[in-house]
């Protein structure tokens, strides 16, 4: 052996030693892990079909678990969607919705079960608690498609699977222009002269929530659950229908049950439609009276003419979307008081939150006031009601807990004395007005409560060592000096009233056929149409429809919302009209 050569022992321990690092190498890489995956995932996507996918996370529930603006709890334990003005119950579990190919426009029914998955080159934004979800075209062809598969109703989007907070048969965006009036009298148990009602006329409330605790009608009763049950006006059927949600002692509708057969699982039951003259059980000692009445029997018992627009005026400031904040009611008569009729305007300023509110509650309180029947007979004898609009002042100022909103509130109380004579009388806070037209004159029957005037300013400098300055127009930011509501502001400065002016009583005879009305319009309203100019728009209306042989309030109404249009008024616009001359009016 010569000695440039390598010994044979050694060459073969340094193969052995390079095959085990291209081992290690093999062991640390894994190639074959890509060739696995990607066959798996091509797998996954042909065998399976199609891919259900929730337009929104299940793991959002788990993420905002403490998110309690989104939803409320019962004392035991359940938990529930907030119940709004235009909200719905919350569905169980989430809708698992297939997503829509954005190339076929034109879905099948037989399509649906097998759309597959779109990838859509758009940037995914994270999804955070009270944040709105922006709406998607995509999503929008869904619902267009499943209208069409599914027109009586929208409740097979939720899981067959489940049955807890089944959402009832109804579809509150569908407003029934012909309508009806659902009044609720509590008629036994703890709550016993409760009253609640609402018209399926209302975008903004087709529904009442039963129950214990921050619901439509409260009961203080303990067998009664937190959020015990829901009516609901299905505008498909046109029928009003009745849920029960989940309650511990269940719900009976004329003694027979309509909650889930299983209490202790809190399911939803199923919708049942309701009749005039039904009697709704909640536990066992509380029982509510229903009473079902058309849009035509209720407009019938209106002794005269009401309209009603309203227009956010959205484009008015520079191009700028202005939400709207207006809301114009009326309830006509009062649930159980048939001589008594309210009408109001709220403009809301932060919100909308605390005119809504407040336009609820208001009819409540009046309701509940005049229920007394020494109070009513006070009121009839006496002609006035100012004690009684003061009490439901100052009872909704206490019920409400809007801490940074507020809200004008204008309302006229109107009673009969069951001829031709009617009595009207206003209360007011803020700067939405009133205006009766009766015996050849105008009275405005509400006071300006903005920090510039006159009035005010004289009331809130004798308030405390604070001096309004000679140019202030505002107060902490604020324009107006009395409200409902703003509790933050009315706590840093005492300045702030939530004390309402009071009208005179005004006499209105039908039988002089004198040509009586009243405007109540909020300030957007006010702001480009004067006293005078609003009276002759009503009047040159008035001629004109009764050369027609007819005069409808709605038209009228709406006449003077588009004189404010016209004259480019910049907030938004309420307009309530009140037709008293009985000889033109239509009914």
């Amino acid at each position: 052996m010569t000695t440039g050569m390598i010994p044979q022992s050694i060459v073969g321990i340094l193969l052995l030693m390079l095959l085990l690092v291209l081992l290690l190498i093999l062991i640390a890489c894994k190639p074959w892990r890509l060739c696995f995956s990607s066959s798996s995932r091509s797998r996954s996507l042909k065998n399976g079909g199609e891919i259900e996918r929730p337009l929104v996370s299940d793991d959002v529930d788990a993420h905002n678990g403490n998110n309690e603006g989104g939803r409320t709890y019962d004392i035991e334990g359940a938990c529930y969607q907030n119940d709004g003005l235009l909200r719905m119950p919350r569905m169980e579990g989430l809708v698992h919705k297939p997503r829509v190919p954005s190339a076929s426009p034109h879905v099948t029914p037989q399509a649906v079960d097998s759309l597959i998955l779109e990838v859509v080159p758009e940037p995914v934004e994270d999804v955070t608690v009270g944040k709105t979800l922006k709406y998607s075209p995509l999503a929008g062809r869904l619902l267009e498609a499943q209208k069409h598969f599914r027109p009586e109703n929208q409740i097979s989007n939720v899981n067959p699977g489940s049955q807890k907070n089944r959402l009832p048969e109804s579809s509150p965006k569908v407003i029934d222009h012909q309508g009806s009036c659902l009044s609720l009298e509590v008629i036994s148990g703890p709550s016993s002269g409760q009253r609640c009602s609402v018209q399926s006329m209302n975008a903004s409330r087709v529904s009442v929530t039963l129950g214990r605790v921050s619901t439509d009608l409260l009961f203080k009763d303990t067998e009664v659950s937190g959020k015990h049950a829901m009516i609901n006006w299905n505008g498909y059927k046109k029928k009003w229908e009745v849920v029960d949600m989940g309650s511990l002692n269940g719900t009976l509708l004329n003694s027979q049950p309509i909650n889930h057969h299983d209490p202790e699982s809190r399911q939803w039951g199923r919708p049942v439609e309701l009749s005039s003259g039904d009697i709704i059980t909640l536990g066992t000692t509380s029982n509510i009276q229903v009473n079902v009445t058309s849009k035509a029997e209720t407009r019938m018992r209106i002794p005269f003419g009401i309209g009603m627009a309203s227009d956010p005026m959205a484009l008015r400031r520079g191009g700028k979307k202005l939400p709207m904040e207006d809301v114009c009611y009326y309830s006509w008569p009062l649930p159980g008081i048939h001589e008594f009729g309210v009408f109001g305007v709220c403009d809301g300023h932060g919100g909308a939150v605390a005119a809504k509110s407040a336009s609820k509650m208001l009819p409540e309180k009046l309701a509940n006031i005049l229920s007394d029947c020494v109070m009513r007979e006070k009121v009839i004898s006496q002609g006035n009601a100012a004690d009684v609009l003061k009490i439901a002042f100052s009872q909704t100022e206490a019920s409400l807990t809007n801490y940074y909103e507020g809200c004008t509130a204008t309302v006229l109380l109107v009673w009969t004395d069951g001829g031709n004579r009617f009595f009207a009388q206003c209360a007011n806070l803020g700067d939405s007005a009133c205006v009766i037209y009766v015996d050849g004159e105008p009275i405005k029957m509400t006071e300006d409560h903005r920090v510039v005037s006159h009035s005010e300013r004289l009331r809130m400098n004798g308030i405390g060592d604070q001096q309004l300055r000679d140019g202030e127009t505002r107060l902490c930011g604020l324009n107006l000096a009395r409200m409902l509501g703003d509790k933050y502001l009315k706590q840093q400065d005492a300045r702030f009233s939530s004390e309402p002016y009071i009208s005179e009583v005004v006499h209105i005879d039908q039988s002089s056929s004198s040509g009586s009305f009243a405007v109540l319009a909020s300030d957007g309203f006010w702001d480009v149409v004067s006293v005078k100019k609003a009276v002759q728009l009503v009047q040159q209306a008035n001629e004109k429809e009764h050369a027609e042989g007819e005069n409808p309030a709605e038209k009228i109404a709406n006449a003077l919302l588009n004189e404010a249009r016209v004259l480019r008024t910049k907030d938004n616009t309420s307009v309530l009209f009140l037709d008293f001359d009985n000889k033109v009016r239509s009914l």
